[in-house]
């Protein structure tokens, strides 16, 4: 295994791909800019780092005792539980499928896992590193895993992904006749499993046609900036004046001063969510710098609001319990699905408890019509608003 957690990463990197793509000039103010990381990033590694250490033992000849001796140093670790494993081990389960598959296809089926991959025949000193990689029958396949939970992940159009399929494309170039280059991203958490499929060519025309100009004005800081959904994991998004002009110019020139129309109020809607993210992002950075001695004209840092709590809740038992009984100290609750899983495992409670368990309706929300959810039927007695 290489170690997910040591990956190095190139300053036009794979996974900012979709905003430098777009924002050329983002790249090059980025230099210089230390990377943070944060827990949900370090969970992910983790997972990554314990499907490698399955796929170890599976495919390159790693011993039953070296395989449980490791797990068990890996349980260990902070970010481990058995829900995780089962989120694991149901990746690692879908990459076998795929690579049995491969093999049943093609007897000279050929497969890596953690492979760089580099990527500088498109985009200036670039690389990335596929999750797995094989190659059957004249298609190369790249897999992903995703581990976050927050953002369903599509593999169409996915700029990364496509950049991981050419840097793919370019291993299996030289010794195979390669027709077909399938991507997909695995994201258990969601049960969420895309895949985009293109023939070599259309791939290669797209990295030389769309990516090649673009990272070759990124790599000069040329171009200019270009606000939008991709500003989440820049940088700069914070003090980017770009971003700012974007959000405090939102307002359109409105036909009735006093009433918004809904073709007005739908305006509003695509950029409420971004300018509340920009907004929480100012927030963030300024408490930060203000925190480090920066002052900020009319703010002050302060203590905020807390909620009491024991100190030693046991001792605290122990002084109430010779005069009063248990159970009106107490409280005996279950605990939640998702706390439960952790404990005794998907797997288990599934099998269990699957019966019990119910998904209530959500509750109702406004988004996009790109969203994936099927639309709720209208339930109004509200005046409908017109133009």
């Amino acid at each position: 295994m290489t170690g997910h957690a040591a990956r190095a990463h190139a300053v036009l990197s794979a996974s900012g791909s979709s905003r430098w793509l777009v924002c050329t000039k983002s790249a090059s103010m980025e230099r210089g800019i230390q990377d943070r990381t944060s827990t949900f990033a370090e969970e992910g590694t983790f997972a990554h780092e314990l499907s490698e250490l399955y796929f170890a033992q599976m495919y390159q000849g790693m011993t039953k005792r070296t395989f449980n001796s490791k797990l068990k140093k890996m349980k260990e670790n902070e970010y481990y539980s058995e829900e995780l494993l089962g989120y694991v081990e149901e990746y690692v389960d879908l990459v076998a499928e795929r690579i049995n598959g491969a093999k049943a296809r093609d007897e000279n089926a050929d497969w890596m896992f953690e492979e760089r991959l580099d990527l500088s025949d498109y985009v200036p000193g670039s690389f990335g590193t596929g999750d797995v990689v094989f190659y059957a029958d004249g298609v190369v396949e790249i897999i992903d895993l995703k581990f976050g939970k927050g953002i369903e992940v599509s593999a169409e159009n996915n700029s990364q992904l496509r950049l991981y399929g050419l840097g793919a494309l370019a291993i299996f170039d030289m010794i195979e006749d390669v027709r077909e280059v399938s991507m997909t991203i695995i994201q258990p958490r969601l049960d969420n499993i895309s895949t985009e499929v293109l023939s070599a060519d259309e791939l290669r025309k797209w990295g030389t046609e769309y990516v090649k100009p673009r990272a070759e004005m990124a790599w000069k800081g040329e171009g200019e900036f270009v606000p939008g959904e991709h500003c989440r994991f820049c940088k700069i998004k914070a003090t980017c004046k770009a971003r700012a002009d974007k959000q405090l110019n939102m307002p359109n020139k409105l036909k009735d001063p006093n009433l918004l129309t809904p073709a007005e109020i739908a305006d509003i809607l695509f950029q409420a969510d971004e300018l509340k993210k920009w907004a929480g992002d100012v927030q963030d950075f300024a408490l930060e710098k203000a925190q480090n001695g920066v002052e900020f004209e009319g703010f002050k840092v302060v203590e905020g609001r807390s909620t009491r709590k024991y100190a030693d809740e046991d001792k605290a038992f122990d002084m109430l319990k010779g005069a009063y009984k248990p159970e009106v100290l107490l409280e005996t609750k279950l605990l939640s699905i998702s706390k439960l899983e952790k404990v005794i495992g998907k797997k288990t409670l599934t099998d269990k408890l699957g019966e019990l368990i119910i998904k209530p309706p959500g509750k109702p929300t406004l988004v996009p019509e790109s969203d994936k959810r099927p639309a709720m039927g209208a339930e109004s007695d509200f005046d409908v608003i017109t133009e």
